[in-house]
């Protein structure tokens, strides 16, 4: 049996609302997620920089925001490095830095690099 009238209009204005918010839903859920996976990474590049990676980056350089104070390589929040200069150092060395390519996987690089370019103020 068919719905007619008043409550086949209801039905169709209930389907159209929900049709209306599942993108807008859905783009909440997606921006969630990505906000937890940028925190995670930061927070992994964080770790990396304190003392993950083998020599520490703390060993060597001063960031605030990771309460260093090193004082052989550059002041990084003076540099203010982005993501990629950072990345870059990371994998062939610069100077005294080793290159971490051996030691470190290339998402952890792309963490640290991340951390750094952003607790430094460097463009993302």
């Amino acid at each position: 049996m068919s719905e007619r009238g008043p409550r086949r209009g209801l039905r169709l204005l209930r389907l159209a609302l929900l049709a209306a918010a599942l993108p807008a839903a859905a783009t909440l859920i997606v921006t969630s997620a990505g906000a937890a996976d940028d925190a995670a990474q930061l927070a992994a590049g964080k770790a990396l920089f304190v003392g993950g990676a083998m020599p520490p980056c703390a060993l060597c350089h001063t960031l605030k925001d990771a309460g260093t104070s090193g004082a052989v390589g550059p002041v990084l929040d003076e540099l203010q490095p982005d993501a990629a200069r950072v990345a870059t150092a990371l994998r062939t060395g610069i100077g005294a830095m080793p290159s971490y390519k051996a030691t470190l996987k290339e998402e952890q690089i792309l963490a640290l690099a991340r951390y750094v370019a952003k607790a430094s103020g460097g463009a993302n």
